[in-house]
Parts: structure tokens; C-alpha cells; sequence
């Protein structure tokens, strides 16, 4: 990881740590986060139920949009049934690290 950060660099692209809140009133990429095992997250939350995987669709779309990036170059590579997920963005490291930079410098504490 990325110095309290929950990206890390991976040959051509991104791996993100993600916690994913489904049936939330709104969609937002709400801030990284510590969690009690000291995992250092995404914190996300779509309106999606966590049904039929379409509140991992739900994430996808909210990640591309957020980071202005194609939805088919962001993957979930493990913990489609589980509230911490793991995306893969594919693309120059680089970019997308300053995309994530700067997404979470916006966000409110």
C-alpha cells in the first residue's frame, strides 16, 4: 500500500482496496478508512442491493465515473460476496494513483 493509502502499484494498473456499504440513500466514494484490523480501505457506498451482483455493477460504474475511467478497465478480484473487495484499474499506474489522490483529497474527513 501506498502510505496510508489503500492502492498499490501492480504491473499496468492499480490494486484498490475497497469497503463497499449496498443500499446506502446515496452513491458515494466516501474517504479512505482504517479499519479495526488495520486494513486501510476505500470507503464506498452504492443504493444497488447486494443481489445478483449488482451492487458490485453498482461499484464499477461509481469507481469509472468517479476516476473518469472506462468501467471495462476496473475489475473485482476477489470478494464479489463480501463487503471488502478488491478492484484491479487497469492503465498507467501513475495517472490513476493522481486520479485517487485526488478524489480523496476532496472528500470531507
Amino acid at each position: 500500500m501506498t502510505a496510508g493509502r489503500p492502492w498499490t502499484a501492480r504491473e499496468n494498473g492499480v490494486f484498490l482496496q475497497v469497503r463497499l456499504t449496498p443500499k446506502s440513500a446515496r452513491e458515494a466514494l466516501a474517504g479512505v478508512e482504517i479499519l479495526a484490523d488495520g486494513a486501510c480501505v476505500l470507503k464506498a457506498r452504492v443504493r444497488a442491493a447486494p443481489e445478483d451482483g449488482k451492487a458490485n455493477d453498482a461499484l464499477v460504474a461509481l469507481a469509472a465515473k468517479a476516476l473518469k475511467m472506462p468501467a471495462s478497465r476496473i475489475r473485482i478480484a476477489s470478494g464479489a460476496t463480501s463487503r471488502r473487495k478488491s478492484l484491479v484499474l487497469d492503465g498507467d499506474p501513475a495517472e490513476i494513483f493522481a486520479r485517487l489522490e485526488t478524489l480523496v483529497a476532496g472528500q470531507k474527513p
